[in-house]
């Protein structure tokens, strides 16, 4: 079937990189399925290499902390989508404030509207204190999926292609991001430079160090060092660049972060590590088994969907009870089973 712009759609998703990115194989699905379907993806501008080169598909930058700041901003931001497009279906894949009253607008307008279910619930029986009810959840692209079956829009979740090189070289190249936006989800440093010693000594390796610019990129930089067989690349890549070096890696170990998305969507295999965050909770990447996750065994665990709550313990045993060793063996498991 040839695709026409019989429908277009406005799919809006704004807040972390990580969340955007979970988007991606699933609006690969949704146009592949329907390739009658054009979609309009509304999310800030410095994500939009995310999403290139998905046929039927435009981006639309946002600045949320400029001309699209505030209820003012929301407004004009509807203005601009009214003016560019005449889509009569919108699914709000974020469900806060801001985009329930954007999508408002386009309900009074006449579009068809669906929002995201977060599953708050079960979520809060997963990360409480006490009384915790253990089990898997709902994945995220699932929610985001059944948001497009609310339109009318029924999809499958299948593998979809995205780009890997193949490129000659004489030893493995490995990616290592041992930092996320919050304590709970970043390795300490003691640990971790336990980790990539035991990584360079006992696996033969070129390691890539990734990770944001200013603190990150300068102990990074610090570790290059430190560490043969190491490079850092921390705050020197645009988006586009890193994803780049991220599909040349035969291997990329992230804890529960952007990274851990981003090496998903260049088609590189991943092992994540985590600490108060689980992978119950529905945001283990694209493609991504509990067979490739670091994490101990703690009855506290998970304490935070994000990772940005206080520790129940106040010690953090989460991530502090790692063994470095034994992260190296699985690692080098790993390897020998690919």
């Amino acid at each position: 079937m040839s695709r026409s712009a019989t429908k277009s759609m406005l799919v809006i998703r704004f807040s972390s990189m990580g969340d955007v990115a979970m988007t991606v194989p699933v609006l690969k699905n949704l146009l592949l399925q329907h390739p009658s379907l054009s979609v309009i993806m509304v999310s800030q501008q410095d994500f939009a290499p995310l999403f290139n080169n998905i046929d039927g598909l435009e981006f639309f930058g946002v600045d949320l902390k400029g001309r699209h700041r505030g209820w003012i901003g929301v407004w004009k931001l509807f203005k601009e989508l009214s003016a560019k497009t005449s889509a009569t279906l919108v699914a709000d894949l974020h469900n806060v404030l801001r985009t329930k009253f954007l999508v408002f607008l386009f309900k009074i307008k006449g579009a068809a509207v669906a929002i995201v279910d977060k599953g708050r619930k079960e979520k809060r029986a997963l990360t409480r204190k006490n009384h915790k009810v253990i089990k898997p959840l709902t994945t995220t692209f699932d929610r985001y999926a059944n948001v497009f079956t609310a339109l009318g829009y029924t999809l499958r979740l299948e593998p979809v292609v995205f780009s890997k090189k193949s490129i000659n070289k004489d030893r493995l190249q490995i990616g290592f991001a041992p930092f996320a936006k919050h304590t709970g989800k970043s390795l300490p440093t003691s640990l971790a430079k336990q980790f990539i010693k035991g990584l360079v000594e006992t696996i033969p390796c070129q390691l890539f160090f990734f990770g944001a610019p200013g603190e990150e990129a300068a102990v990074l930089s610090n570790w290059e060092n430190e560490f043969p067989n190491t490079s850092n690349r921390a705050g020197q890549l645009t988006l586009s660049q890193e994803l780049e070096l991220m599909a040349n890696m035969d291997l990329m170990i992230t804890m529960d972060s952007a990274n851990m998305h981003l090496s998903s969507l260049v088609g590189t295999p991943v092992i994540s590590i985590w600490g108060a965050t689980h992978p119950f909770a529905g945001f283990l990447g694209w493609g991504q088994s509990i067979e490739q996750v670091i994490q101990t065994e703690l009855t506290c665990r998970p304490c935070s969907v994000f990772g940005n709550k206080p520790c129940f313990r106040g010690d953090y045993a989460c991530l502090h009870q790692l063994v470095p060793l034994q992260m190296v063996q699985q690692v080098g498991a790993y390897l020998c089973s690919k």
